[in-house]
């Protein structure tokens, strides 16, 4: 019993070796472990047909929606601008004349959000990357509006416009990332007044994928609305048939939505883009301490958000966004990957499904490192959001220190786990030929699986070939002076830096668009208060 068989599957031949100590200090499982990862062409259109669990039963989503409400009918949103209070008026809201604050009846509330569609389809320069939103279609974005980016070498610095265009590069590289979702980190050193201009551009070059445009002024909006369809190569007219940018839309908890949001809104919504209303919810902070508290808070504020975009424009396309998550009461700080933020995960799915919307989620961490806890925390970040019906997956890669750093190494990290959950969530082959009935027939009892012309055919794309998992024994492993999970995925990123290639364009669309922008800078592009 001490001898093994060693089998060649590129070769389909069998050579006998020693004992098993021996072969594993050669070597042993896993040598050439750090082989390319799969091309990633599978994690294109993502669909969950897992079954949706549920934290809360049919009467307990019941008492939230009614709760929710009711804090709109009693006690209402404090609107800051004076046109959204006049639509919201028209439509039949109670605005308090003199002050910010409307009231909405549950009937308006309810007609409103029931305009709005199930799904639709976000619209990217390449088609191959087009989107499908709601249902049982899983799509995740990239980190983004992070202060600050990290990485071994440089460690934590301010946001940058080179950190920022690797970062979008990164993107490009991998398919399971289907979106952007804002700028990764904040470029700081382009000025605030022409920063957009310059971001977006390399949104549309660096990348063919859907992009996101920030709601911090009508003209922000407008210019990026106008890059999106130039970097299309359409017409205007086909831009408002097929959603191709979209804007997050975060209320001011508790209960108060700001005018660039608002604006935000109008703009998006009249034009037939996609708005993805998100309150922020700590509970405990900016929402009751309760999770079923935050919950009603979260719910009221997201229908209020929704119902507007259906005031601007019945249809427009809107996702329900949920960030419901506990602080630490000891320091205040926001905590992530909690029990409390899955419970509330899951159940914000329960209530986007209760109004037929798609649903907005996130995949979060509060580490300040790439260690253990970043890993578990976005575990299960991403148990809930897969598990609660999750279609639209916010800074699904790089989030680190709870959303303040864009990280290189967790990027790759969050890439892998993310592939994993992918294949996770890919339907079980039960087929025939997958049962492998023949192969048993063959091998019988007492035999081997590895020479069978079942296992030659299959081998190399059997299971996963994870990023960053090290599988060589313990002595190989030392003997390479024992690399870390950090130590692959800095390795990792590089390597994908320097292999990426620039996603082809077309040279008319690239002319136009670099006139427009250059347009824009010379006009001044918008005002800001330095």
């Amino acid at each position: 019993m001490g001898d093994v068989v060693n089998l060649d599957l590129h070769h389909g031949h069998q050579a006998a070796e020693g004992p098993v100590e021996r072969r594993r200090r050669s070597g042993g499982r896993g040598s050439e472990r750090h082989r390319a990862a799969p091309t990633g062409s599978r994690y294109l259109n993502l669909r969950n047909t897992m079954a949706s669990s549920r934290v809360l039963s049919d009467d307990a989503v019941e008492a939230i929606h009614e709760a929710s409400l009711t804090i709109l009918e009693e006690i209402g949103m404090d609107i800051i601008l004076p046109e959204a209070r006049e639509r919201m008026k028209a439509a039949g809201a109670d605005v308090t004349p003199g002050t910010d604050r409307v009231r909405f009846d549950r009937g308006l509330i309810m007609e409103m959000v029931a305009q709005a569609p199930s799904g639709f389809t976000m619209h990217a320069r390449n088609p191959m990357r087009n989107v499908e939103i709601g249902g049982n279609n899983l799509v995740f974005a990239q980190i983004a509006s992070a202060p600050f980016v990290a990485d071994r070498e440089g460690g934590r610095r301010t946001g940058n416009q080179e950190d920022f265009r690797k970062l979008v590069k990164l993107a490009q590289c991998y398919d399971i990332v289907h979106t952007t979702g804002g700028y990764p980190v904040e470029p700081v050193d382009l000025h605030a007044s022409v920063r957009h201009l310059d971001c977006l551009s390399d949104l549309v070059k660096l990348t063919d994928k859907v992009f996101h445009v920030y709601s911090l002024g009508r003209q922000r909006n407008l210019d990026g609305i106008e890059i999106a369809r130039i970097g299309r190569g359409i017409s205007m007219e086909q831009m408002e048939r097929e959603p191709s940018l979209f804007t997050i839309i975060n209320t001011s908890s508790p209960l108060r939505l700001d005018g660039p949001m608002l604006q935000g809104i109008i703009e998006m919504s009249s034009r037939n883009q996609v708005v993805v209303v998100t309150p922020f919810t700590l509970a405990g902070a900016m929402a009751p301490v309760t999770v079923a508290g935050a919950l009603t808070q979260q719910n009221a504020e997201a229908l209020a958000g929704i119902a507007f975009t259906q005031m601007v424009r019945k249809g427009a396309p809107v996702m329900y966004g949920g960030f419901t998550s506990n602080v630490d009461m000891k320091s205040g700080a926001p905590a992530f990957g909690t029990p409390e933020y899955m419970k509330a995960v899951i159940a914000g799915g329960q209530l986007a499904r209760r109004y037929n919307i798609p649903y907005r989620t996130s995949n979060t961490n509060a580490s300040n490192t790439l260690d253990a806890q970043a890993a578990y925390e976005s575990a299960l970040s991403l148990w809930a959001l897969t598990q609660g019906g999750g279609n639209f997956i916010m800074h699904s890669a790089g989030w680190s220190e709870g959303g303040l750093t864009a990280s290189f190494e967790k990027f790759i990290l969050d890439v892998d786990m993310l592939q994993m959950v992918a294949e996770f969530l890919a339907p079980l082959d039960t087929s025939p030929d997958a049962l492998g009935l023949d192969a048993v027939r063959d091998v019988g009892p007492g035999g081997h699986f590895f020479g069978t012309p079942h296992t030659l055919a299959r081998y190399e794309t059997a299971f996963y070939s994870p990023i960053l998992s090290d599988w060589r024994n313990f002595e190989t492993w030392s003997e390479a002076g024992r690399p870390t999970t950090y130590d692959h995925a800095n390795r990792v990123f590089k390597e994908k830096l320097n292999s990426y290639e620039r996603p082809a364009i077309d040279p008319a669309v690239e002319e136009e668009l670099d006139a427009f922008v250059a347009r824009r800078k010379a006009e001044g592009g918008v005002p800001t208060d330095f």
